[in-house]
C-alpha cells in the first residue's frame, strides 16, 4: 500500500511540473535505470532468438547459478557499504572449496589427498571453512580499520597471500597440484541433491538443488543483521560518514573488523557449496568469482559512495547477472567476448551509480 501512495505521490508531482521539468525527470528516471532497460531488451532479443531461454528448465538453472554466486555476494556487499571492496574474496572462495574437498573426499577413493583422514561429519567441516574465512576477513578488517589503509591494497595483499597458501595445499602429501576429485555422496547430496523436481511437460522434470535453499536462508539472516541489529545499523553509519558515526558512538574499529570478518565468513560458505557443486576443485577454482559479486552489488543498488544498499537489491543484481550470462550462452557468444561485456556492466553500473550521487549532492 505504501508503494501505491508512493507512485501515486510521484504521479502527482510530475503533473504539476512545466514542460521543461518533466523532460529533465524523464532523462533523469531513464538515465538512472538505464541497465535495467537494456537488460529487459536483452531478455527480449534473447527469447526471440532462443525459444529454450525461458522454459522452465532454463530458468531452473538460473536460480540455480544465482544461489550458489549468492553467499560471496551477500559478503562482500558489505564490504561495499563501507566504501570499500574485497579483492581476496574468489581466493578465500577456492582455498575453503579445496578445504571442503580434502575433509570430504570419499574413504574408498584412489587419489585421496589424505589416506589417514576419515570422512568428516559436514557440520564439522562447515564450522572449518567460515573459520578460515573469518580469519582471512578478520585480518583484511584489522589492516583497513588499524592502519586505514585502503581495502583495495589490503584484500590484494591477502589475495596473493591466500592465492600462495592454496597453491601449496594442493601440493600437500604428494598430491602435486592435481584436482581434488571423488567427493562422497553425503556431501554431493547435501549440496547438489534433489530438494524437489518441477514437472517440465512430456513426463520430464527439473530438479531443484538443496543449496537453494541454503542460499534463502542465508538471505534471510543477512537481511536481519542488515536491517533489524545495531550491528547493521552501526554499518551503514560507518559507511555514510565514519567521522560522525564516531563522534555518534559507534565503534568504527571494530564495526569494520566485524564487515570483513562476516564477509570472509560468507566466502567460505561460498566455498563449502562450489566445491560439491563442481565436484572436481583446482586451484583455479575461485578465479574471478570477486569480479562478478561487486557487479551483481553495485547492479543491486549497493554504492561505493558508501552507506547504501539493500540485501534484496544484492538478490536482484545476482539474478539479473545470471540472466545475462545464461543469455550470452544461449546465443553462443565466446568466452573472450564475454569477459568484455562483464567489464563494461561494471563500468556502466558504477557510471550510473555515481551519477546518481552525484545529483544528489
Amino acid at each position: 500500500m505504501q508503494a501505491i501512495a508512493n507512485i501515486k505521490q510521484g504521479w502527482a508531482e510530475f503533473q504539476a511540473m512545466d514542460a521543461r521539468d518533466k523532460r529533465s525527470k524523464i532523462i533523469d528516471t531513464l538515465l538512472n535505470n538505464a541497465i535495467y532497460i537494456l537488460l529487459v531488451i536483452f531478455v527480449i532479443f534473447t527469447a526471440t532468438r532462443n525459444a529454450n531461454f525461458l522454459t522452465i528448465s532454463s530458468l531452473v538453472n538460473i536460480i540455480s547459478l544465482a544461489a550458489s554466486s549468492l553467499p560471496i555476494a551477500l559478503g562482500i556487499g558489505g564490504c561495499i557499504v563501507l566504501t570499500g571492496t574485497d579483492l581476496s574474496a574468489g581466493r578465500v572462495v577456492g582455498l575453503t572449496a579445496a578445504i571442503s574437498a580434502a575433509m570430504l573426499q570419499a574413504s574408498d577413493w584412489a587419489n585421496k589427498m589424505f589416506d589417514n583422514l576419515p570422512e568428516m561429519p559436514i557440520p564439522v567441516v562447515i564450522l572449518a571453512v567460515i573459520l578460515v574465512g573469518g580469519i582471512v576477513g578478520l585480518v583484511n578488517g584489522f589492516f583497513v580499520a588499524k592502519f586505514s589503509l585502503h581495502p583495495f591494497i589490503v584484500t590484494l595483499a591477502t589475495q596473493l597471500i591466500v592465492y600462495g597458501v592454496l597453491l601449496e595445499f594442493y601440493m600437500l602429501n604428494g598430491n602435486n597440484g592435481q584436482p581434488l576429485s571423488g567427493l562422497s555422496d553425503t556431501y554431493r547430496n547435501f549440496i547438489t541433491g534433489t530438494m524437489f523436481s518441477i514437472p517440465t511437460g512430456n513426463g520430464q522434470s527439473v530438479a531443484v538443488p538443496w543449496y537453494v535453499l541454503y542460499a534463502v536462508l542465508l538471505v534471510i539472516i543477512m537481511w536481519f543483521v542488515w536491517n533489524k541489529t545495531t550491528f547493521g545499523k552501526s554499518m551503514f553509519a560507518v559507511g555514510s560518514n565514519p567521522e560522525a558515526a564516531n563522534v555518534s558512538g559507534v565503534n568504527v574499529f571494530m564495526t569494520t573488523m566485524m564487515v570483513h570478518t562476516l564477509a570472509g565468513c560468507m566466502y567460505g560458505i561460498e566455498g563449502f557449496i562450489e566445491s560439491a557443486r563442481i565436484a572436481s576443485n583446482t586451484a583455479n577454482t575461485g578465479l574471478n568469482y570477486e569480479s562478478d559479486a561487486i557487479a551483481a552489488c553495485v547492479i543491486g543498488g549497493v554504492s561505493f559512495v558508501g552507506g547504501t544498499g539493500k540485501i534484496s537489491g544484492i538478490v536482484l543484481g545476482v539474478f539479473l547477472l545470471r540472466i545475462i550470462f545464461v543469455a550470452l550462452n544461449m546465443l553462443s557468444i565466446s568466452g573472450n567476448t564475454q569477459y568484455i561485456i562483464k567489464g563494461l556492466i561494471i563500468l556502466i553500473a558504477c557510471s550510473i551509480d555515481m551519477r546518481k550521487y552525484l545529483v544528489k549532492k
